[in-house]
């Protein structure tokens, strides 16, 4: 009988392919979703609510797995204070919650696997390159991702396997990083933001779901590790490489560290600041990046 997948966030740009690409291996996927939608003979939804703290428990009680992708968009809005609420909570209070009823139920599971971000090192522009050893740093999103997988420590404090996926920028075809980006690009309005400098790790979000698949089947797999290409791009390579891609020389001057202070506030931290960040860990499990070279990568976003 195909095993389950229980996924938070499954509706969204990453969990929508990963479905497939979980389906395509084999694995039935279960999706908690705010909304009622039509199950399929692949997929069943359940209803959750985090603002009335409910799951239907049946979504977690007949799970082999669970993927936890949930989580409000990092630089979709201001950091005001009730939005730094919001990001840390969307992050562990899903967690909180499955916590609850795993334990509620002495539910055990194969293995509970997920999202972290990069972030986790902090907003910081330096030669050093970040390992999974690497201690959190203090400012915002290096405090938002210590709390995350503290959250997820819970889980494992019932006996089950849990790994953290540390995220970088993930691109995909007309999604993610990309659809955000993109358009302005293609209008001619391509641009270097702050002094280029900073670090921008990748990776395609196939890779990205092959991960999150490894995570499952290797029984190995346990705490975090880095997902992302270590190429050393940054800013303004992948910015000049974009541009490029799609026909023309960026002409615009760079966007000045203080104008994009003024306009994001603190939220300017994570476009301005980018560490470099090592993939060795999860490559010695055995896992190989089907995605390595960024030109060709962003080639195959943009057909």
């Amino acid at each position: 009988m195909a095993k389950n997948v229980l996924l938070t966030g499954g509706t969204g740009f990453i969990g929508k392919y990963l479905t497939d690409v979980l389906i395509d291996n084999g694995f039935t996927v279960s999706i908690l979703s705010r909304s009622a939608r039509e199950n399929t003979s692949l997929i069943t939804y359940y209803k959750w609510n985090l603002k009335s703290n409910y799951i239907n428990e049946e979504a977690i009680l007949q799970a082999d797995y669970i993927i936890h992708l949930a989580g409000e968009g990092i630089v979709e809005k201001r950091w005001t204070k009730k939005r730094k609420k919001d990001i840390l909570e969307s992050r562990t209070q899903p967690i909180d919650l499955i916590f609850s009823i795993l334990k509620k139920h002495n539910k055990t599971l194969d293995a509970f696997v997920s999202a972290s971000a990069i972030g986790i090192y902090g907003a910081v522009t330096s030669h050093k390159i970040c390992t999974e050893e690497t201690p959190p740093a203090n400012d915002f999103l290096g405090t938002t991702c210590q709390q995350w997988e503290e959250a997820v420590d819970q889980i494992g404090s019932l006996g089950i396997r849990t790994v953290k996926v540390r995220t970088g920028i993930v691109l995909g075809k007309g999604e993610g990083f990309l659809k955000k980006v993109v358009p302005s690009f293609k209008a001619g309005f391509g641009v270097v933001l702050g002094t280029g400098k900073q670090y921008l790790p990748w990776i395609h979000v196939e890779d990205l779901s092959q991960i999150y698949v490894k995570a499952l089947k290797d029984a190995e797999l346990h705490g975090a590790y880095n997902a992302c290409v270590t190429d050393n791009t940054t800013n303004s390579r992948f910015s000049k490489m974009l541009a490029h891609l799609l026909g023309y020389k960026i002409w615009l001057p760079k966007a000045p560290p203080f104008v994009l202070r003024i306009v994001l506030g603190e939220m300017s931290d994570a476009v301005l600041e980018g560490q470099r960040v090592s993939s060795e860990k999860i490559q010695r499990s055995g896992f190989e990046f089907q995605f390595t070279d960024l030109e060709k990568t962003l080639m195959s976003c943009l057909n």
